[in-house]
């Protein structure tokens, strides 16, 4: 069975607690990873702290397939079931372009 996790960032926290907690979840066995972007549904939730990069999410893509992770999807608008299909799928776990 396959296991993945997904996180959402622009909440206020570090590159080194993402990617602490990637290692985390790696640690444990999770295989597939995503990691969207936090967006403040109305004005009465949390505001978004900050607004990652196109390449901001590539890197993270990058560094958390180096953790071993199967497959990551990593971009503004990913979700947790993000291409859940495709993540499932043979392959090298790379994302297609």
């Amino acid at each position: 069975m396959k296991t993945k996790s997904g996180v959402m960032v622009g909440l206020g926290e570090t590159m080194d607690e993402l990617l602490g907690t990637l290692r985390d979840l790696r640690a444990v066995g999770c295989d597939i990873a995503t990691i969207g972007q936090y967006l403040q549904p109305y004005e009465k939730r949390l505001p978004v702290e900050k607004y990652y990069t196109p390449s901001e999410f590539e890197s993270l893509r990058v560094e958390a397939e180096a953790m071993g992770f199967l497959r990551v999807e990593s971009g503004p608008l990913v979700r947790s079931s993000y291409h859940a299909r495709r993540a499932l799928e043979p392959g090298d776990g790379r994302r297609e372009t």
